[in-house]
């Protein structure tokens, strides 16, 4: 079995899955926002909507180095569209930290995640 500096979960593989595939989609809409009114403040509603994902995805990344720099969107001074696009930008870039970190060319398999259960199978 090779060695592999970086290991997982499956289970958190599939919660990045998930998560990244939503949060995809919300950042992408965040920018149309920010690019037509940068300065216009998200409802209580929307703010909501994105801690929820947020939070979820923070939970994932918790022992992740990046994970000091993932701050909430603060629902009691609701931030404006381009405030709240530039913390979801720190989200994106853990993301991609995450994925970089745990998925590596594995020789005659091609790009594979680096699970505890992948390696059981090896």
């Amino acid at each position: 079995m090779t060695d592999f500096q970086f290991v997982t979960s499956q289970e958190n593989v599939e919660f990045y899955r998930t998560s990244e595939e939503i949060f995809s989609g919300l950042i992408k809409e965040m920018r149309e926002l920010s690019k037509k009114k940068a300065d216009a403040t998200l409802s209580k509603g929307k703010v909501k909507i994105l801690n929820r994902v947020l939070d979820d995805i923070r939970n994932l990344l918790e022992a992740e180095p990046e994970a000091k720099f993932l701050d909430e969107l603060d629902d009691d001074e609701l931030p404006q569209n381009s405030d709240a696009v530039l913390i979801m930008v720190q989200y994106e870039s853990a993301l991609v930290a995450f994925r970089k970190r745990y998925r590596r060319y594995v020789s005659g398999l091609g790009e594979r995640w680096i699970t505890k259960e992948f390696l059981e199978t090896r």
